[in-house]
């Protein structure tokens, strides 16, 4: 089935907490119909290659052979206090030792902050180990490379909680259990001096009031300190109804409200469909390439994401 738009600007492979490998990312956008699609994987810098009959090809040029325009981005978490605070960055000089240092430092964050979460949950009659964490269903992962997400779909499995999405909303309300995360404006300030630009994920997840820098504030005054950091855009279509939103607005009703309030500012607005490829984990209604993004001629008015 052709997808809904054409280019998705927010996805994952199994080189974070993904199902697809890169080069299986590339096929299926390319079977779902889209014209541009990109690898945002967590806190790790895009594949410089992929593996096409034995060959090591660049996976820009790949997709390319294939009428696909591949983008290669991250997808940083920020903000220890703040979920949710994700900050998706393309054009970025990727062999920058910034990258290195952040994957290391992410990787050290996860896993004390996740086995200390294991070990609560353990505690709190929801038995679980570190051991099923790292299997994965199936899909075996390291230590380094263990994602939140991958403990919420455990919880799910186990039936303490009915998906991954409530998994993780009872969590965000009910555990104080943080990972150290870096903060949004260095993280901002930091990719532009890299060259890159910077567009915040899923803004609808994040929670209010915000509690940031000892005071209570809206989402939009908070967005509004990033923006006046340096922000480059928003993400305005996502799948919020197949994620963790606890909110009462329709998908369409959060992309109206964020065109009439940030349209205007000169911002990217951009959209995705933030794909996993979760089906082959057994997660029921997973989100799909290209369900949530932007129409070519979307992509095409706004220069900097057209130069990428």
């Amino acid at each position: 089935m052709l997808a809904n738009y054409e280019c998705d600007l927010h996805g994952h492979t199994n080189r974070s907490d993904g199902v697809d490998s890169p080069k299986e990312f590339i096929d299926h956008a390319v079977e779902r119909g889209l014209k541009v699609a990109a690898i945002t994987d967590h806190d790790i810098k895009p594949p410089v290659w992929i593996e096409v009959d034995g060959k090591k090809v660049s996976p820009v040029d790949y997709a390319r052979s294939k009428g696909l325009k591949l983008i290669l981005g991250i997808e940083i978490s920020c903000e220890t206090y703040v979920d949710d605070t994700h900050l998706v960055c393309f054009g970025c000089d990727w062999n920058a030792p910034y990258f290195e240092e952040l994957a290391q430092f992410t990787a050290d964050s996860k896993i004390n902050g996740y086995k200390e979460l294991v070990e609560y949950l353990n505690q709190h009659n929801m038995p679980l180990t570190w051991q099923e964490v790292l299997e994965n269903n199936g899909h075996p992962v390291t230590a380094e490379n263990v994602q939140k997400k991958m403990i919420f779909e455990l919880m799910a499995r186990k039936g303490y909680m009915e998906s991954w999405s409530q998994a993780k909303i009872f969590v965000k309300n009910n555990i104080e259990i943080k990972r150290k995360k870096p903060d949004a404006v260095s993280v901002i300030q930091k990719i532009h001096e890299l060259g890159g630009i910077v567009i915040a994920a899923h803004p609808y997840l994040i929670s209010e009031p915000v509690e940031y820098e000892g005071e209570k504030i809206s989402r939009s005054q908070y967005l509004d300190r990033l923006i006046e950091a340096g922000l480059d855009g928003i993400e305005a279509r996502y799948t919020y109804d197949k994620t963790s939103y606890g909110g009462n607005l329709t998908k369409q009703e959060i992309y109206d409200n964020i065109i009439k309030d940030y349209a205007g500012k000169g911002l990217i607005i951009s959209g995705g469909s933030d794909y996993h490829n979760d089906g082959k984990k057994g997660v029921k209604n997973p989100r799909e390439l290209g369900e949530c993004g932007l129409t070519m001629e979307e992509y095409q008015s706004q220069e900097r994401l057209a130069r990428l």
